[in-house]
C-alpha cells in the first residue's frame, strides 16, 4: 500500500488547561523538530488564563486546536487522538520541553521496532529550575534502542514511560482503550499498565525532553488518593501472576502509603500496608513505612533542602 503524502508521520496531542506561563516554550520546542513530518493537535480543556490566546497567535499550519469544557486531562487526550490524522501519536504536556532530536528519536525506535506497543525515549527531571537529573531506570542499556526484557522491573525508581516521551501507533492505543476518563489521577499509569501487559515494549536511551518537576508544599485532595488505591486494585488479578508487576505496583502503593500518611488518611494508608508484599521493598522504604508522621515531615524537609543544593537523595535507592 502506498503511503498517503499528505498524512503526517506523528500527531502531537497537547492537552492544555491553565499553563499561559509554560505553553508557548513548549509549543516551540515542538516547532523546532529536526524531523518535520508532524502535525499538533492542541485540545483547550476550558483554559481561563491566557493559554488560548497564547496558542491562537501561532500561524504554523500544521497547528489544529480543539476546543472542550473542562473535563480532565484523559479525555482531552482522547479527543486529540481521535481528531489525529497520523499512524503514530506522540503525547506532550503543556509544561514540559521537547529536545529537537525528540520526534527524530522517536521514529529511529518505530523503524527499529515497528510491532511494539509503547516507544519510549529517555529524559531527564528538573528538580529546581537550575537542578536536572537523568531519570533513574532500573534497566541495563548502552547506547542502542532495545526492546525491554521486563517494563515493570525496569520502572520501580523512575517509570520507563514518561508521558510526554513516547509514542504510540493510534490503533494500539484505539485498541487498548485509551485513557481512562474516570481517572482524575493514575490515568498514564493505567495505560501503560494495560500497554505492558499486552505488547513489546521499545526504549531508546537517548535524552530527549525534560519535566520540569519542582516540590512543593501540596497534598493532594482525599479522591485523588483513593482514585490512586483504587487504580491500583484494579490488577490484583494480574499481579498474582506477574511478579514484576507485583513488585511495580507494591512500589506505587509504598508511594501511595507514604503520601496519605502525611495527608492524614489513615484508613487508606492502613489498608495500603497490609497489601504489600515487603519483599519488594528496601530497607529505606522498609523503616519509612514504619516511622511516624512527624518524622516523616522532617525527612522531606531535609530532602527539600538537598535538593537545594543540589543533591538528590530518594527512599527509591
Amino acid at each position: 500500500m502506498t503511503p498517503d503524502l499528505n498524512t503526517p508521520f506523528f500527531s502531537v496531542i497537547i492537552p492544555l488547561y491553565n499553563k499561559e506561563n509554560y505553553i508557548e516554550k513548549t509549543l516551540k520546542s515542538v516547532l523546532n523538530q529536526s524531523f518535520k513530518d508532524f502535525e499538533i493537535v492542541i485540545v483547550d480543556d476550558g483554559s481561563t488564563d491566557k493559554s488560548l490566546e497564547i496558542i491562537e497567535s501561532f500561524k504554523a499550519d500544521n497547528i489544529i486546536i480543539l476546543k472542550q469544557k473542562n473535563a480532565g486531562v484523559s479525555i482531552a487526550r482522547n479527543k486529540g487522538v481521535q481528531a489525529a490524522q497520523a499512524n503514530f501519536i506522540a503525547f506532550l504536556d503543556a509544561d514540559d520541553l521537547w529536545y529537537e532530536n525528540h520526534l527524530f528519536e522517536l521514529n529511529k525506535q518505530i523503524r527499529a521496532f515497528p510491532d511494539a506497543g509503547l516507544y519510549c525515549n529517555n529524559y531527564e527531571i528538573y528538580h529546581t529550575n537550575g537542578f536536572c537529573k537523568p531519570a533513574e531506570l532500573n534497566l541495563d542499556y548502552n547506547k542502542d534502542c532495545l526492546i525491554v526484557p521486563n517494563f515493570f522491573t525496569a520502572s520501580i525508581t523512575n517509570c520507563l514511560a514518561w508521558t510526554s516521551a513516547v509514542a504510540v501507533s493510534k490503533k494500539t492505543f484505539e485498541d487498548i482503550g485509551g485513557f481512562d476518563p474516570d481517572l482524575k489521577t493514575f490515568q498514564d499509569l493505567d495505560l501503560w499498565i494495560r500497554i505492558a501487559l499486552n505488547y513489546d515494549i521499545s526504549f531508546n536511551p537517548t535524552i530527549t525532553m525534560s519535566y520540569h518537576f519542582f516540590i512543593d508544599d501540596s497534598l493532594s485532595k482525599n479522591e485523588y488518593n483513593i482514585m490512586r488505591y483504587n487504580g491500583l486494585k484494579k490488577y490484583q488479578e494480574y499481579e498474582s501472576k506477574n511478579s514484576g508487576l507485583k513488585q511495580y505496583l507494591d512500589i506505587n502503593r509504598y508511594a501511595l502509603a507514604i503520601r496519605c500518611l502525611l495527608n492524614n488518611e489513615d484508613d487508606i494508608y492502613k489498608k495500603l500496608k497490609t497489601e504489600i508484599n515487603y519483599k519488594n521493598l528496601n530497607v529505606k522504604q522498609h523503616i519509612l513505612l514504619k516511622t511516624p508522621k512527624y518524622i516523616v515531615l522532617k525527612i522531606k524537609s531535609f530532602q527539600k533542602f538537598l535538593i537545594k543544593n543540589k543533591l538528590y537523595l530518594t527512599a527509591y535507592n
